[in-house]
């Protein structure tokens, strides 16, 4: 399976500073996407140290008799202590925490591993596919019927998350095996993205430049900006050769 990939990520208009992270495996073995929050040192701290932990777990036990899914769990659990760790060292920064969104292409099985409200989709045949649930108050409240989508896109507790890294009493993140075809497209993103476009926004983007990863991904963050920015923007897209 041949994957190519580009990343990129944006302060946007309204922020001051990028609290969200990324990492891109040179060799295309896994991907990471983090959006962390706590204010503006706790923020950039959580995710840079989520990403960090993710990729050192990974690198160093990508070898061991560990299936991808133990592989995965292993390095979110490292990635918590990590957070908690320098939190009791920097009480300043007690409320900090971070989404998670990663893939990894482990023995040609792609997994996808997340936590909060951080997206991984799929687009294939002119369809976009969101493949994760977000771990958010109004998505559970979707879920149960008290709400409708559309009235969650403007609801004012929409940003309320209930999981993330950086908490004790961390609940359960999600792990799943991902159906992966020749031509198609993922698309890691922080919610900075997604707050911004519909749906068929970024089909529009991926129709039109889904040749040239890095002229998608630079147009998707623009046209984010251009409908305001309000938060930091960062995505990876992965592409399925031959």
């Amino acid at each position: 399976m041949k994957l190519l990939f580009f990343g990129a990520s944006d302060v946007g208009l309204v922020r001051l500073s990028n609290q969200d992270a990324h990492y891109i495996d040179k060799n295309g073995k896994f991907f990471i996407v983090a959006d962390g929050m706590g204010g503006h040192a706790g923020g950039e701290e959580a995710s840079r140290i989520a990403t960090e932990e993710i990729q050192a777990y990974i690198s160093e036990n990508w070898d061991s008799p560990k299936t991808s899914p133990q592989l995965l769990e292993g390095a979110l659990i490292q990635a918590n202590a990590a957070i908690l760790a320098d939190q009791h060292e920097h009480p300043e920064r007690a409320d900090m925490g971070t989404t998670v969104v990663g893939v990894m292409f482990r023995n040609d099985e792609p997994y996808c591993v997340h936590i909060g409200d951080s997206r991984l989709y799929r687009f294939r045949s002119g369809q976009l596919e969101q493949m994760t649930e977000d771990h958010t108050w109004v998505s559970r409240a979707i879920k149960l019927g008290d709400m409708t989508v559309e009235e969650a896109r403007e609801h004012p507790l929409r940003h309320v998350l209930s999981r993330c890294l950086g908490r004790e009493e961390m609940q359960n993140f999600d792990i799943q095996q991902l159906d992966i075809q020749v031509g198609d497209i993922l698309l890691l993103c922080s919610d900075g993205l997604t707050e911004e476009l519909s749906n068929q926004e970024i089909v529009s983007q991926l129709q039109t430049h889904g040749s040239n990863l890095e002229q998608a991904a630079q147009n998707l963050i623009e046209a984010a900006k251009s409908k305001g920015g309000h938060d930091n923007i960062t995505l990876i897209l992965v592409a399925v050769e031959e």
